[in-house]
């Protein structure tokens, strides 16, 4: 049995960055991430997010690949919230995502940093953090829609 240790730090806008997750909403959304992640075995540490986004940082296993786990928990929720009549329009997320390994060492600042969205974007907005992951790490943009 391999012995693999991986943190991710993931993060995906709703469609053409509308803020359609207001608090209420976004209540419902992560509880309803964290109860489907449980079902469907990922081990999810941390959700949150603001109006127009959401990061969440996992461990995956061998057997999880990034882009499978960010379907299963990116197309279902869309799906969810859809389902549910959350938005008064149909509710998509964008294409792209961000995934950005993790060390053990970084874990503490990472969660912080989910932790306290909201604070956060009082400050920033999503298009500024989206162009300092750019930069951070090192991402080539090809026809990304932010």
């Amino acid at each position: 049995m391999p012995y693999i240790s991986a943190w991710f730090h993931l993060v995906w806008s709703t469609k053409f960055r509308q803020p359609f997750l207001t608090k209420t909403i976004r209540e419902m959304l992560f509880d309803h991430i964290k109860q489907n992640a449980k079902r469907k075995s990922i081990f999810l540490d941390r959700v949150n997010g603001y109006e127009d986004h959401i990061h969440c940082l996992v461990y995956l296993s061998a057997d999880q690949p990034i882009c499978k786990t960010v379907q299963l928990i990116k197309g279902e929720s869309a799906y969810w919230i859809n389902k549910e009549k959350l938005c008064s329009t149909r509710f998509e997320w964008q294409n792209e995502y961000f995934a950005v390994s993790l060390s053990q060492s970084q874990l503490g600042r990472v969660r912080g940093y989910i932790d306290n969205q909201e604070i956060h974007h009082q400050k920033k907005t999503w298009e500024q953090e989206y162009e300092e992951f750019i930069l951070d790490y090192g991402f080539k943009v090809t026809g990304i829609d932010k």
